[in-house]
């Protein structure tokens, strides 16, 4: 039996956007020819896996049947769900459609995840496919490659059959906390779960009694159409709002966990969207894009839409204007070099693979005090991303009029 890949595509991608709902969610974003939600359409397209299915909502039908189209998968299925409900109900009812048989191995991806080496990815999806079990869960960890804050973590240990049961969860953690965590070899907690339809319907009807039935109720009830299946509104807008992790994976103790040592993220933060496109730089940069100025030059890598990408050389002793923008943020991660930042009335250090974020109208400005020059990845949000949207208060090279 083929594995059935499910996507789970209704994120609102709310972290990236904290000052506007118009953006898009972030596994439509395109980074430069290329979106999350099609490199996930990519990766199930591999003889591993069946037909998919994508768990999405109505705001996003249209895109999610477009991308489909683009990408020539004829054969799927859509479940629709008529509000959000957060992850856990999103799991189960995407599982209870009628064409998945009750021993069917599972494999749910998030949309907005960027996974490189997939083959090996999917070598060790059908490795542990005989270790399924009507009551197991095999989660994925990624070995860490930073001590980042912005992940959770879990550590394991072996049991019989050379399985890594699942120990304990540790909620994105402070730095000092990770560190201590990936001493203890602890995996960041992908957020990626591999199970059978069973053991779905036995874990949600033993811990989360009441989300079970209202979800049976709403794809019993559910209208298909067009490979597509209407959740029923009535029963489903009485499901809790729960994540899978807080409904089940919190209270069951048969978790075990698949660990992986690839390139991934989910590109939840412009620090990530820095470094991935720092990591590719080679593929966005542009002649005729790059800027010189009295302190160093810029290179625009990617302009897409509400923002903007750039990479700063900072020349040694050079200096940037003190200034402030009325349209836009900025996001900056140090890639080179140990640059001064000034930040309102503070002023501070940062060094190599750092971030610092500028809020909307805080008045900045970088220095470069050393001998080597300093490279800065820039990413610009915000609704106006040109040279214009600049105040400059102080400037050494004479541009303040």
């Amino acid at each position: 039996m083929k594995i059935r890949p499910v996507i789970l595509c209704g994120g609102a991608g709310t972290r990236l956007w904290p000052q506007s709902k118009k953006n898009l969610a972030k596994q439509f974003i395109d980074f430069g020819g290329w979106s999350l939600l099609e490199k996930t359409l990519e990766r199930v397209k591999s003889p591993t896996f069946d037909n998919p299915i994508i768990s999405t909502n109505l705001k996003y039908l249209k895109l999610v049947k477009s991308y489909l189209k683009k990408f020539k998968v004829k054969q799927y299925k859509i479940v629709l769900e008529p509000s959000k409900r957060n992850t856990a109900p999103a799991i189960l009812a995407s599982a209870l459609i009628k064409d998945i048989p009750k021993e069917q191995p599972l494999m749910f991806f998030a949309a907005d995840h960027l996974i490189e080496k997939a083959s090996i990815f999917n070598k060790a999806i059908n490795k542990n496919k005989t270790n399924l079990t009507d009551q197991n869960i095999f989660i994925f960890g990624i070995k860490p490659t930073s001590p980042s804050s912005e992940y959770g973590y879990f550590l394991t240990k072996k049991v019989k059959g050379n399985i890594n049961k699942v120990t304990k969860f540790i909620e994105k953690p402070k730095e000092v906390k990770a560190k201590q965590v990936i001493r203890q070899k602890g995996y960041w907690n992908s957020g990626m779960f591999f199970l059978r339809k069973d053991s779905i319907i036995n874990n949600f009807k033993k811990y989360q009694p009441t989300i079970y039935r209202n979800c049976v109720k709403a794809v019993s009830k559910a209208k298909l159409k067009n490979n597509t299946y209407y959740l029923n509104k009535a029963s489903f807008e009485k499901v809790t709002a729960k994540s899978f992790d807080y409904a089940i994976l919190e209270k069951t103790k048969q978790i075990n966990a698949i660990k992986l040592d690839i390139p991934w993220s989910d590109l939840g933060s412009w620090k990530e969207i820095c470094k991935m496109y720092n990591k590719n730089k080679n593929k966005y940069y542009k002649k005729k894009n790059v800027y010189y100025r009295p302190w160093g030059r810029y290179v625009n890598l990617f302009e897409g839409k509400g923002f903007l990408i750039k990479e700063l050389y900072v020349k040694p002793k050079g200096i940037l204007s003190l200034q402030k923008h009325y349209h836009r943020a900025e996001h900056w991660m140090v890639t080179q070099g140990t640059p001064k930042i000034t930040l309102n009335k503070d002023n501070f250090f940062k060094k190599i693979n750092e971030s610092i974020f500028i809020p909307l109208g805080a008045v900045h400005r970088i220095q470069n005090p050393n001998k080597k020059p300093v490279k800065i990845i820039e990413a610009q949000v915000g609704s106006i991303l040109k040279e214009t949207d600049i105040v400059r208060y102080q400037d050494v090279y004479g541009r303040v009029k």
